[in-house]
């Protein structure tokens, strides 16, 4: 099932992912997939990040910058995008989820690569030195610069696949990580950040997402149902940082 609609407040977007694993581990939910464009610039950090005594002023850093703070449900570290992204949730009732964490990274980050190859882009899987949020399945460009980011939640029967595709406004990111990774005290290297416009001139968003929705099979769009857009609204101060 691919689901489309968006939700208005940056904090109910990224809780949308949440509300579709939670529901697909009770069964309400067999699959979904959401690929939407944020609505606004954010900063999205790791639970564990938030414990670290630079918190605040990487906070107060995202803030100064116009960039909303929020806080993930899935793992990793800071990660910065605006509306030249693309975020996709993918979520799949699965009984042994755990079993295939490490699959699902290999499977997909062979997929984000094809695509990306597709779009004349030399697109690799791997961390690149010095990435933001590094994981070993990082796409990148040319072994140097971080193009996209996937992530995972595994819950009783189901996993939640996310995947964070930046298209463009790296030249917004790279100072804006760069205080942020300073303030919590964590390694980062600025020439890490790319994005697929800066590698390919004139590519757009609207050709990202037909490319990724192909790779997916997704065909035929359904609206948001409210079920999970009401979840997602109820578990959106999760996601949020206080004042």
């Amino acid at each position: 099932m691919w689901v489309q609609g968006g939700a208005g407040d940056a904090a109910v977007e990224l809780a949308v992912g949440h509300a579709l694993v939670r529901r697909v581990s009770a069964g309400e939910v067999t699959e979904a997939l959401r690929v939407y464009r944020p609505s606004e610039p954010v900063v999205v950090f790791g639970r564990r990040d938030t414990r670290l005594p630079g918190f605040g002023a990487a906070v107060a850093a995202a803030r100064a910058a116009g960039f909303e703070p929020l806080v993930r449900a899935v793992g990793g570290r800071p990660v910065a995008y605006t509306s030249q992204a693309l975020v996709v949730d993918h979520v799949k009732r699965e009984p042994l989820a755990p079993d295939g964490m490490q699959t699902r990274f290999t499977y997909y980050g062979s997929l984000y690569a094809d695509v990306l190859k597709t779009l004349g882009i030399d697109a690799r899987v791997g961390p690149v030195p010095g990435e933001y949020c590094p994981g070993a399945q990082s796409i990148n460009a040319r072994g140097v610069v971080k193009l996209v980011g996937t992530g995972q939640r595994v819950v009783p029967n189901g996993w939640l696949f996310s995947a964070l595709v930046v298209t463009g406004d790296d030249e917004r990111l790279r100072p804006l990580l760069t205080d942020v990774y300073r303030h919590l005290e964590l390694p980062f290297d600025p020439v890490s950040v790319g994005s697929l416009s800066t590698e390919v001139p004139d590519l757009t968003v609207d050709s990202v997402e037909r490319h990724l929705l192909d790779a997916y099979g997704a065909t035929t769009p359904q609206p948001l149902d409210d079920a999970t857009l009401d979840l997602a609204k109820s578990l959106a101060a999760d996601h949020r940082v206080s004042e």
